[in-house]
């Protein structure tokens, strides 16, 4: 176990500092000048526009060489600093991120943990019977296949325009302020429940059909045959099927959770919900490098997690990856 955990760390740590490279050389490498838009925004004269340039560089440090930058790009990750917003300035990368995060979180890890226990229920349900098969699967393609944008238009069109149920935008009312009131918690879930509704059916789809054509392959395969040449009962032969098939599920659905850091950009916007997705098109739009190196560190860390605890994960549910552990051993 010791061994192969070690081995896993180091290629997490090596995963890490690549994705933190990437991270700082992208927007480095995007065309044109955060400070220039920044500035594009006054009328100013020649003069004026040189010395605020020339403040604005210093202060966010782009008047340094770019090996200085990514030495003190390196610093601020790991210490914790990622500096200051240039769209939002004078608020911290840090104070921006965290305040975005738990929006992000509460739409996104429920849509996805549901979708991803009812879906492959449903899957497995369709493999063994004709008549969910019949229903399930074209319900999922249909699901999976319709474009988020007009879905994220037809939902709160219906159940907010025409029928008035849930609010379509915002994450609260504008007449609240924060708190922990039963009010402000009513109109969080209120405003809450359409970007979810919309974020589950579209993931709901997919975890369906997966896991339906995983359970086929393993009923059909060579370990089922002999299962039942023995004399298991098909109930036993079903069980071990659909662990199985689970296994590949577990790994989509690391990588699922790990990308939720990321935010759902087209959700978020479309239902102008105020999470890590809306930061990152505002970061864009704006060319501020910081906020964007910041979530995207968020994002790297966010996979490697998930696909670390995926991997402990394994070791306990897969008697192959044990097995592999102490051969290695020997």
């Amino acid at each position: 176990m010791r061994r192969y955990l070690s081995r896993k760390l180091i290629t997490y740590v090596l995963a890490f500092f690549v994705g933190v490279s990437i991270d700082w050389g992208i927007p480095h490498l995007m065309p044109g000048d955060p400070i220039q838009g920044l500035l594009a925004k006054f009328d100013l004269d020649s003069a004026s526009y040189a010395a605020l340039y020339k403040s604005f560089a210093q202060s966010f440090g782009l008047n340094v060489p770019l090996w200085q930058q990514y030495a003190d790009f390196w610093k601020g990750v790991l210490t914790g600093n990622m500096g200051i917003s240039i769209s939002d300035a004078p608020a911290s990368v840090t104070s921006l991120v965290f305040g975005a995060l738990p929006y992000t979180l509460a739409l996104l890890v429920p849509a996805i943990v549901l979708s991803y226990i009812i879906g492959n229920r449903l899957g497995a349900a369709a493999a063994r019977r004709k008549v969910l098969d019949n229903t399930v699967l074209p319900l999922g393609y249909i699901f999976q296949a319709i474009p988020y944008p007009w879905l994220a238009l037809v939902v709160p069109y219906l159940l907010g325009v025409v029928w008035h149920v849930f609010p379509t935008s915002g994450a609260y009312s504008e007449t609240l302020l924060p708190s922990w009131s039963w009010t402000f918690i009513a109109s969080l879930l209120d405003h809450w429940f359409l970007p979810f509704l919309t974020v589950f059916l579209v993931s709901l789809g997919g975890w369906a059909i997966g896991m339906r054509n995983l359970v086929i392959y393993e009923l059909e395969n060579d370990s089922s045959r002999y299962l039942r040449a023995l004399g298991a009962n098909e109930r036993v032969v079903r069980r071990y099927a659909y662990r199985n098939a689970s296994l590949p599920q577990l790994s989509g659905l690391a990588l699922a959770l790990g990308v939720v850091i990321g935010g759902n950009i087209v959700a978020e916007i479309a239902f102008d919900y105020p999470g890590l997705g809306h930061l990152i098109y505002g970061a864009i739009t704006s060319q501020d490098y910081f906020l964007l190196q910041g979530i995207f560190i968020f994002i790297v860390i966010g996979v490697l997690i998930a696909n670390f605890v995926i991997d402990l994960v394994y070791i306990s549910v897969d008697p192959r990856t044990r097995l592999s552990m102490q051969g290695e051993a020997a």
